[in-house]
């Protein structure tokens, strides 16, 4: 059965249903499009910043399948239709700023395919690359004895709500202040931002240099969730065990000051623009670690490993780790 599902899986590679981008075999030979739509709401009031999140997000399931080398990012914007023309315009001009600022670090070509008015701010996009077959770590082969790193922590959704609850003074924030600082929220949501806004760049290379078995990027599902689907598509039955979530200082205790303990040792907290989930040989796994902090200034983490089984996300003996 478990055969039967990955060749079924194989049947409609163009589509490539359940993973973060489709994948699409050209008539030319040796030619495939990569390409991956995403959508979400702002979660900061500063347009620039949340221009250059929404960029990180929707490039991110790119980077994940080892991709580098991005072609086009077409923007697509609904603006809420209560503001006034000149606050829409204001708006408006500052995402894109956001996203010129953040492609042009991959010198990747942005173009505007459409804005509309609705009751919903709501930002995205269709990230795009034409490429050949070397460029590109298809997410199907994560081996037993692999090893599962994270490039990015985890926690920023929460750390972001943290920061509105706060800024409205509401209820939440009033149970989270009995032991938190507004300066421990704003730190939280500094960390938060600088991690959405970075891009899975660094980390889609080093796939290649340190022969990646298979990947994701960590987003709406939690880590947990994107984890199971990654399983569903392998041409082996495995499991991953997971034994270490590294989290943003100080979200392990919101998560227990409003009672989400669960969802946050499950890792089935909600995140935006996260990090690189990699399964590569063992013998790799430090020096990508080592090369990434080296090069960005940023850890990684070795969280967990890769064993036969009948495709189950293990989480086993966690230890949280904060980040």
């Amino acid at each position: 059965m478990r055969h039967l599902r990955y060749q079924q899986v194989q049947k409609i590679l163009s589509v490539r249903i359940g993973l973060d981008s489709s994948i699409i075999p050209l008539k030319h030979k040796n030619l495939y499009l990569i390409q991956s739509v995403d959508f979400f709401y702002p979660l900061c009031d500063d347009a620039i910043l949340m221009g250059q999140i929404a960029f990180s997000n929707i490039v991110s399931d790119i980077y994940s399948t080892g991709v580098v080398n991005i072609d086009e990012v077409k923007l697509i914007l609904s603006i809420p239709n209560e503001l006034a023309e000149d606050e829409r315009m204001e708006v408006l001009n500052e995402i894109v700023i956001g996203f010129k600022k953040s492609a042009k670090l991959v010198k990747c070509r942005l173009t505007i395919e459409r804005i509309n008015e609705n009751p919903w701010c709501i930002i995205g996009g269709i990230a795009t690359s034409v490429c050949v077959k070397d460029e590109i770590i298809f997410p199907t082969k994560a081996k037993p004895g692999d090893i599962i790193i994270l490039t990015k922590p985890l926690g920023v959704q929460l750390a972001t709500n943290a920061s509105i609850w706060m800024e409205e003074d509401s209820n939440n924030w009033k149970k989270i202040s009995e032991k938190l600082t507004r300066e421990d929220i704003m730190e939280m949501q500094r960390k938060a931002v600088e991690s959405m806004t970075t891009l899975n760049y660094l980390g889609a290379q080093l796939m290649h240099k340190y022969q990646a078995h298979a990947a994701t990027d960590v987003t709406g599902f939690g880590i947990t969730g994107h984890a199971e689907n990654l399983l569903l598509f392998q041409e082996e039955p495995l499991d991953f065990i997971l034994t270490k979530f590294p989290y943003i200082k100080n979200v392990k205790i919101i998560a227990e000051i409003l009672n989400q303990q669960n969802k946050l040792n499950n890792g089935r907290m909600v995140e935006t623009s996260g990090g690189l989930f990699i399964c590569l040989p063992s013998e790799q796994a430090q020096s990508f670690c080592n090369e990434f902090k080296d090069t960005s200034g940023r850890d990684c983490w070795i969280i967990g490993h890769v064993e036969h089984g009948t495709s189950k996300v293990i989480i086993k003996d966690l230890k949280i780790v904060e980040a």
